[in-house]
């Protein structure tokens, strides 16, 4: 596709960040793919997930195991959702108009900004939380602090949140060159600490032999197969939100060989490898402390040597700030940048994703390994599963991959539909949505898991698959029936 830029229809649907990038600027080869999924892979969300399933009940090669399955699963939507951003040079929002018409795209749009800046404020509030237990080391009264009322944190701990979210609204703010540099420091740091952890717990506890030999505590199928479901839902829903959005990142490929080798070479070997690191260190702190430690700066806070605590401490924040720079702004803001094109700017939405990210509490949605995995994994699996049924029906199914670029961009064009909204994607997002409703109310104790019912309540575990099995069966159906104009018809 030849430099549309200048083409474009001057209506407000557009800007900088969201016009196609022509293929003459489209530089990213294979191996740029798989170095971004490297970056982003490496992350202490990875490592807490993994370890969270040993903390549940499972062994270490079931873990793992459940990990692989999971990336392996999403691998699939995408590489299928990269597509179009290859084809076309375009990202999620505007991809998305071609389903969900251009002013619908902002549902699905906004439904995935909101989860990255719940993620964001994850990935802040790891690095507020280590450079906190740094400052522990050198005032110790300041976990003395008092509780600062319904936030369930201290003055210092939330101090030391704001400070490192500054840090990342800063660096975002000055640009994608800076980004960028910073990258190419984070994740080989944190790579070395997960394997100086690693080769840390083999010593403590003496071997690979008592960290790999902790059995399984679930003592029928039926206890395992009931953890394992929602674990693996919740190990597809982790990269749920960036199978979305991967055309903001995929629209810089210079081919489709490129995102699609890229992707599978950085995505399932890197992401196996640190769970493995995650489980196999998790497991060792059982031999080596007598209890499970799932979180990664808890356990460094036990180092016995302050100098080694301080060092880990620290590559560990700037590693997780280059994660949350890559994974966790970049979309929101453009989803943000797509509501008012005109008035937000990329940098504007990312101050936005970072207000959002803290108002969310984002320490109580990691609180503890079961909400982690029932209620935050698999409870925003539940939005954007749908939402990849939609867009992959609408791209393959229904318009086998030919899009009218151009008019992605036109009020009036081929895809407003009904006044700019594709009520019949909208229904489908609805109906793919709702199965998952009452199991969720039942999980987070709105509603009581008995009256929802056991078929309900197990339901909830499939929410991603259901969702997207769903929402593409009701997008198909309703295409077709009601013969909605498409290129192809």
């Amino acid at each position: 596709m030849s430099d549309q830029r200048e083409a474009l229809p001057a209506n407000g649907l557009t800007n900088e960040d969201l016009a196609p990038i022509p293929e003459s600027a489209r530089t990213w080869s294979m191996w740029n793919i798989a170095a971004l999924w490297v970056g982003m892979s490496v992350c202490i969300p990875t490592y807490m997930l993994a370890s969270s399933l040993i903390s549940g009940g499972m062994n270490w090669w079931q873990a793992v195991l459940t990990v692989f399955l999971g990336n392996l699963i999403v691998l699939i939507p995408m590489v299928l959702n990269a597509h179009a951003g290859t084809k076309y040079g375009i990202s999620f929002p505007v991809f998305a108009r071609a389903s969900f018409g251009v002013l619908g795209a902002n549902v699905p749009a906004i439904l995935r900004a909101i989860v990255a800046c719940g993620w964001f404020g994850i990935q802040t509030w790891i690095g507020g939380w280590a450079i906190y237990k740094l400052a522990l080391v050198a005032w110790p009264g300041l976990g003395a602090t008092p509780l600062l009322g319904f936030l369930g944190i201290n003055a210092a701990q939330l101090v030391c949140f704001l400070v490192f979210w500054a840090l990342n609204v800063w660096i975002f703010w000055r640009g994608m060159e800076t980004i960028r540099h910073v990258e190419d420091w984070g994740a080989p740091l944190l790579l070395l600490i997960g394997v100086a952890l690693l080769v840390w717990a083999y010593n403590k506890a003496g071997g690979f032999g008592p960290m790999l030999t902790q059995p399984s505590r679930f003592e029928t199928a039926g206890e395992f197969w009931r953890f394992f479901v929602p674990g693996l839902t919740g190990m597809v829903g982790f990269w749920a939100t960036l199978s979305l959005n991967i055309p903001d990142f995929s629209r810089h490929a210079k081919s489709q060989k490129d995102q699609m080798i890229g992707q599978a070479l950085g995505l399932n070997t890197t992401m196996p490898f640190y769970a493995f690191i995650g489980v196999a260190v998790t497991s060792a702190t059982v031999v080596i402390f007598g209890e499970t430690i799932w979180d990664p700066i808890e356990l460094m806070s036990r180092f016995d040597s302050v100098g080694l605590m301080l060092v880990s401490m620290f590559a560990l924040t700037l590693a997780t700030l280059t994660t949350n720079l890559a994974a966790n702004v970049v979309a929101p803001a453009i989803s943000f940048s797509n509501l008012a094109p005109r008035h937000i700017s990329r940098g504007a939405g990312g101050v936005i994703t970072g207000i959002i990210g803290i108002l969310m509490m984002p320490w109580k949605l990691v609180a503890d390994p079961t909400g982690y995995i029932f209620t935050w994994l698999i409870g925003y699996s539940a939005l954007l599963g749908p939402i990849g049924g939609i867009l992959i029906c609408d791209y393959f199914l229904i318009r086998r991959t030919q899009l009218n670029a151009h008019d992605l961009y036109e009020r009036h064009g081929e895809y407003t539909y009904s006044g700019g909204f594709n009520l019949i994607a909208l229904l489908a997002l609805l109906l793919g949505i709702l199965p998952s409703v009452p199991g969720f109310l039942g999980t987070i104790g709105a509603l009581d898991s008995a009256a929802v019912g056991s078929f309900l309540m197990s339901l909830y575990s499939y929410a991603w698959f259901i969702g997207f099995g769903v929402a593409l069966a009701v997008y198909w159906i309703g295409m077709r029936v009601t013969r909605v104009r498409t290129r192809d018809s």
